[in-house]
């Protein structure tokens, strides 16, 4: 009895002491950067990546996307693209499908801000595939030299990218931006992954998936940065100017690694949140 008595408290004080501990913003931005203390860069070729989770540093193994993952992802982005040379040749405005590949609902968990009893939290991130480690300055350098060309010729870039995708970019992982946090403010998103890197990505489309994955955060300003990182974080932000046009100034670019991935579509009888990840 006095055993399963302190079994208890002591799960009730590693419960209260993670939920309750303070959201410290000083102890994430110094010098007007961040450094996220709760992962780590994996090397390029890497098959796993660690995370500190729950107080305790693991090594998880990464996962491909399945091959019906490349091709939704390759329709739904090819039809994006179609939308907009739809409405440049016909100069009426349409609609794009918000629904898709682009458009990936984040849920994440960590500490709450002091606006909120809640630390759970959920976001719709604009994200993308990453290059292949090797094939990284190549695409760069394509995008550097297109970024002056005008939206048609920017379209059928991409396009070019998306029609090759197993062979260009990275087959377990997702990248993005935090766009809006900053010494002063920061997003519930990014105060969960700063502490909890776990989170999980699901899509809003038939077929719909669900990755759990790790997020690796990487403020451009950190000094620390290797030669990689820094390659990543010029990457992510110059993809999102190509399309959406110049920004101020760099954002803090986020890494997905694929953990586990499921099929979420309704209905059918091998998918309804099946693990299809090995």
């Amino acid at each position: 009895m006095l055993i399963i008595l302190f079994l208890i408290i002591s799960l009730l004080s590693t419960d209260t002491l993670y939920a309750n501990t303070a959201y410290d913003p000083e102890s994430i931005w110094q010098d007007g950067y961040c450094v996220q203390s709760t992962a780590r860069t994996p090397a390029a070729d890497s098959k796993s990546i660690e995370a500190k989770l729950e107080g305790e540093w693991h090594s998880l193994d990464l996962v491909d996307f399945p091959p019906e993952f490349w091709q939704w992802n390759r329709f739904r982005r090819t039809e994006y693209l179609d939308v907009f040379r739809q409405m440049m040749s016909s100069g009426k405005r349409q609609t794009p499908r918000l629904a898709g590949p682009h458009n990936g609902i984040v849920a994440s968990w960590g500490l709450a801000r002091k606006d909120s009893f809640f630390k759970l939290n959920n976001a719709v991130k604009g994200s993308g595939f990453l290059p292949k480690a090797e094939k990284l300055a190549e695409i760069t350098q394509l995008l550097e030299s297109k970024m002056d060309s005008d939206m048609l010729t920017k379209l059928n870039v991409l396009d070019s990218l998306y029609q090759n995708a197993e062979d260009i970019f990275s087959p377990n992982q997702i990248v993005s931006l935090e766009l809006y946090s900053e010494p002063g403010y920061n997003t519930q998103t990014f105060i969960n992954q700063m502490y909890n890197p776990a989170c999980v990505t699901v899509y809003l489309d038939i077929p719909s998936f669900k990755i759990k994955q790790i997020a690796r955060l990487l403020h451009p300003l950190d000094p620390n940065l290797n030669a990689y990182e820094k390659a990543v974080v010029r990457y992510v932000n110059l993809i999102h100017s190509f399309f959406h046009g110049d920004f101020p100034r760099d954002y803090i670019a986020v890494i997905y690694y694929n953990i586990e991935i499921y099929d979420n579509s309704p209905g059918l009888e091998d998918a309804r949140g099946t693990k299809i990840s090995p």
